[in-house]
């Protein structure tokens, strides 16, 4: 069982999820929404649409009638306390609770509205995929958040964070390190000697050194970024000699498909060299995230012993049309 994953200075806190909360469409309850597997949205947009919730009266707006939602037939704050108790029956499964389990909510399908919105409910984790989409929801989101800590810090009976952890998940260029260097918490997609020196030659004049996952390539498709398995304990070495950076552990993605289960070999295979690297040594004490799992095969990543989850979709629902923040990379 992985332990450690919480330690000074990041306050990974996670309330239990609301179980009484039901839904508005047929008056399900949290436990037999989850067992429909509504979130664990398909790859394709047609078979997405096919597997949302179209029946029953029209949905209620739980106070949040401009925020844009999906037409599954469920508020974002009834998705976001499904996932968490996805996440918690997962965890209880594996001997732990919520706590032990971070929940990153991806932004990338997100609006504004429902970022914010989130943040009332009292999330504090947020990862974006690009720099550019980063930047900007960063701005956004730190004026949303001035304004609370003026006006107030609770909405609804829930206190707001004063501040929220951005995590960049998606693959990072060279030429982009300084825009995003010291301002986001984790880095969680490190996955070259070349971008681990950039990192360090920006993070010698912070105040605090930059945390990083190192990203492996597991699965050894071509077009996903990462290490081969074979060079993770090497660059996290690597990362040990360097002053200003702390490599916190790994990361990794399965290939995309319908059955959860088929990202398990890739989860195990991750979890094995985790324990490898964490058996040597290597990375110390503060080596102690494994981040595994998406919208579509979290319950599998926590089960082969994840303790950091990345959900997008099954939270904030699948991207119906392209985000104008899309931009490409450079």
């Amino acid at each position: 069982m992985l332990r450690g994953c919480v330690r000074p200075g990041l306050s990974y806190q996670y309330g239990e999820p609301d179980k009484a909360l039901v839904s508005a469409r047929a008056g399900r309850t949290l436990r037999e929404i989850a067992s429909l597997r509504v979130l664990s949205y398909p790859h394709s947009m047609a078979a997405a649409k096919k597997a949302l919730i179209t029946e029953g009266p029209a949905r209620t707006a739980e106070g949040v009638a401009a925020v844009r939602e999906p037409d599954d037939g469920l508020s974002l704050r009834q998705r976001y306390d499904l996932v968490r108790q996805r996440i918690a029956d997962a965890a209880a499964r594996t001997g732990r609770t919520t706590k032990e389990i971070i929940l990153v909510a991806v932004t990338k399908t997100a609006s504004v509205d429902q970022i914010r919105h989130l943040i009332e409910l009292g999330h504090e984790d947020f990862g974006e995929n690009r720099v550019q989409n980063l930047e900007k929801r960063m701005a956004v989101i730190d004026e949303f958040l001035r304004r609370h800590r003026e006006l107030g810090s609770t909405k609804d009976g829930v206190k707001v964070p004063e501040r929220v952890r951005w995590h960049m998940i998606g693959h990072l260029q060279r030429n982009k390190v300084r825009r995003i260097a010291g301002r986001v918490r984790l880095i969680q997609s490190v996955d070259s000697l070349r971008l681990v020196e950039e990192l360090h030659a920006i993070a010698v004049r912070l105040d605090e050194p930059i945390e990083l996952l190192v990203q492996v390539n597991v699965s050894g498709e071509g077009q996903k970024y990462g290490l081969a398995p074979a060079a993770a304990k090497h660059l996290v070495d690597q990362v040990d000699t360097m002053i200003g950076l702390r490599a916190r552990g790994l990361m990794c993605m399965a290939p995309l498909s319908p059955d959860p289960e088929d990202s398990r070999p890739v989860f195990e295979r991750c979890r094995e060299i985790y324990d490898d690297i964490r058996r040597s040594g290597a990375g110390g004490p503060s080596f102690d995230i494994l981040s595994m799992g998406m919208s579509s095969d979290f319950e599998v990543g926590i089960d082969c012993g994840s303790n950091l989850v990345r959900i997008g979709t099954a939270i904030f629902g699948p991207q119906l049309h392209e985000s104008p923040d899309e931009e490409p990379e450079d």
